[in-house]
């Protein structure tokens, strides 16, 4: 069983369904309206998880129902919450979520306590990260919380993944400690200064970031696949996606994280991990929602 540390966000998905995405200004009548768990280092946990994933979760949450909601929902998923930390003075994040009739989002994360995760708060949890296999962070937190655990990763040599999403600007001189990258097209962009369109441009962005001293890079294309390229090698390679019907396609890129952290610390390669990182992530645009819609191991085998 792999055993695997995510250190991120969680806030409460509230999300609405829409005809189309409103103009400035303008008011939609949409609908069904759903909430439910969320934000992305709690996504990737759960997508981890219900691959079989030993899962432990550094957070924070809110005093409040949300927080408490929280707690019942990482223990009914079987995530080690030991470090997820409840204080009164911060409120649960919440992302205010749109999603069109094409399965197209539009987001707005507020992070609340977890955009507030402290040095020393990701430091209790020191004895998780000597017991894993794989580091998992974002950039949905704080920038302590993301500079300590990339650390403490090289400090313990667990190899560590950093899916930069949201983008949010951060010390360069950390992508020399991270064994994956794992953006999406537009953050690569925002990582390079290339203009993510297709193969092409993914590999020229690809070797920029391999240049800025990361190991491994991943460029998560949408229906498309991912690209992949590793330290060493003159030419990446495209790792074909699987073409389904998309009902709502948020989450897809955690689903693709947790999966990925999971494969590749069972011992898959690098190309197979991709592909059934790219298979589970396909899966989950078939589903409503976010951390609910993060496919079971038995989905994948059913295919």
């Amino acid at each position: 069983m792999s055993k695997i540390v995510v250190v991120g966000s969680y806030v409460v998905d509230l999300t609405a369904r829409t005809p189309h995405m409103p103009k400035p200004g303008e008011t939609v009548l949409g609908g069904p309206f759903r909430m439910g768990p969320g934000g992305k280092g709690g996504n990737q946990a759960v997508a981890a998880a219900r691959l079989g994933a030993e899962v432990t979760m550094v957070t924070k949450v809110g005093k409040d129902l949300f927080g408490e909601d929280a707690i019942q929902n990482f223990k009914k998923e079987g995530i080690q919450s030991e470090y997820v930390q409840q204080v009164e003075e911060e409120s649960t994040g919440a992302a205010l979520i749109a999603v069109d009739d094409s399965g197209e989002n539009m987001i707005v994360v507020s992070l609340g306590a977890c955009g507030t995760i402290t040095e020393e708060e990701v430091l209790r949890a020191e004895d998780a990260f000597r017991e894993a296999d794989i580091i998992l962070v974002q950039l949905e937190t704080s920038m302590a919380a993301i500079e300590t655990t990339i650390t403490l990763a090289n400090k313990l040599t667990k190899p560590v993944i950093l899916n930069p999403a949201p983008y949010q600007k951060f010390p360069e001189e950390l992508l020399h400690k991270v064994t994956y990258i794992t953006p999406n097209e537009t953050e690569a962009g925002l990582l390079t200064g290339v203009e993510v369109t297709g193969e092409a441009t993914a590999q020229e962005a690809a070797e920029k970031l391999i240049a800025k001293g990361v190991e491994t890079v991943i460029i998560t294309l949408g229906k498309q696949g991912c690209y992949l390229q590793q330290t060493g090698e003159n030419n990446g390679r495209l790792i074909p996606g699987y073409q389904v019907k998309a009902v709502d396609t948020t989450g897809a890129g955690d689903a693709f994280n947790g999966a990925f952290a999971h494969f590749i610390a069972e011992g898959n390669s690098l190309e197979s991990a991709c592909t059934l990182a790219n298979h589970i992530a396909a899966l989950s645009v078939t589903k409503h929602g976010t951390a609910p819609a993060m496919p079971y191991l038995d989905e994948l085998h059913k295919q």
